[in-house]
């Protein structure tokens, strides 16, 4: 198994925290990952992106050319990196943002409503946590136990208390796949 991810949409998005959450899984499962953020010094309202590969062999470098999936949380991100996404791969298309459709044939496409599920669940900053559940749900290759267990993790102490919120968002973005 191997999965070359790439996350991208503005600073602020959760984009990084979707790479971190699904590295952190993968390796908890016993896979070998890699996390590569990238992002520059304007970073909330930049670009950011980051790289993550998570494979059943040794991770020969960090660095890819042609994703195996792509999370793209708004439109710049779609333009950027669809054409790099190998043939077969998949797309996931925060569709609350990004207007437009995938444009090459042989990419699955996935459009996920992030703003509007993460308003229903409460919180409009948990629109990340959607399109974790809908790339877990969809994937299939990372149990959703071990990707709570993560986002528990990440919010510990005095954040303790957005837990819930997060894991509820969590399981929206599943289900919203899930019903397709």
């Amino acid at each position: 198994m191997l999965k070359r991810i790439i996350i991208s949409g503005f600073g602020g998005q959760g984009g990084l925290a979707i790479g971190k959450n699904l590295a952190e899984a993968g390796m908890e499962a016993g896979f070998h990952v890699t996390w590569a953020p990238s992002y520059g010094p304007e970073m909330r309202g930049g670009t950011a992106n980051c790289s993550v590969v998570i494979s059943s062999k040794p991770v020969g470098s960090p660095v890819f050319a042609h994703p195996t999936e792509l999370i793209a949380l708004n439109e710049p991100s779609l333009a950027k990196f669809e054409a790099d996404v190998q043939p077969g791969g998949a797309v996931f298309v925060n569709c609350d943002v990004v207007a437009g459709k995938v444009r090459r044939d042989g990419l699955e496409a996935y459009y996920i409503p992030c703003a509007k599920i993460a308003e229903e669940v409460g919180n409009s900053k948990v629109g990340n946590m959607v399109m974790l559940g809908a790339y877990v749900a969809r994937t299939g290759f990372l149990e959703p136990g071990t990707i709570e267990a993560m986002i528990s993790q990440m919010f510990a102490g005095p954040k303790a208390k957005f837990i819930p919120l997060n894991i509820e968002a969590f399981r929206r973005g599943m289900a919203c796949v899930s019903q397709h």
